[in-house]
């Protein structure tokens, strides 16, 4: 299995789940709920005071994480990047008109990226995939990519289901601190999710 597999596999799994519940809410996405959601969005808005900063939301599906953040940072400039066609081009008819913000369709693992002040990748890294340095190769493009800092969270407890993946949050954090020496986990939020923020 290579990177184009697992890719195809994320695919199938979108446009499954459109089928079935449609491509306005959450469950296109894969969260389990709205709360879902908004938890790990809170988690995330924590990483630093984003005003008047330029914002790459890695793998943003519908882009809801941009009016979350603009609620609280009105001054962001937003750009989401998503691979799967049906959930950009919702993201572009929701989003679009407001300023400062923009969507490209692209890969953001093996396409290439802008550098961002922030960089965040909300619910988009607990894929599957064959390769096993999968998980730190992404954390550390992403990483370089950001200007100030990086936000991530990963799943700690998932069922098995073949596609989502959970990862141990100890191991993650070594990781990270061989990259960056200032790193922050926040797990007091979710039984089943962690998030890390990593500084320049």
């Amino acid at each position: 299995m290579n990177t184009l597999t697992d890719s195809d596999a994320i695919f199938q799994y979108h446009r499954y789940m459109i089928m079935l519940h449609g491509n306005h809410g959450t469950a296109a996405l894969g969260w389990r709920d709205i709360q879902s959601q908004a938890i790990r969005f809170e988690a995330i808005k924590a990483l630093a005071d984003m005003n008047k900063h330029t914002v790459l939301d890695a793998g943003c599906g519908h882009g809801d994480l941009f009016p979350f953040l603009r609620s609280y940072y009105p001054e962001i400039s937003y750009c989401g990047i998503e691979q799967i066609p049906e959930l950009l081009n919702e993201a572009r008819r929701r989003y679009s008109k407001w300023p400062q913000t923009s969507f490209m369709c692209g890969d953001f693992i093996n396409g290439v990226l802008p550098i961002a002040d922030y960089v965040i990748a909300c619910g988009s890294l607990n894929y599957h995939n064959n390769d096993p340095e999968f998980i730190f190769k992404a954390i550390a493009k992403l990483y370089r990519h950001s200007k100030l800092g990086f936000a991530f969270n990963l799943l700690s407890h998932v069922i098995t289901n073949g596609l989502i993946v959970a990862y141990n949050q100890d191991e993650i954090m070594k990781y990270c601190l061989s990259l960056s020496k200032q790193v922050i986990l926040k797990n007091d939020y979710s039984d089943e999710d962690f998030t890390i923020f990593m500084y320049r």
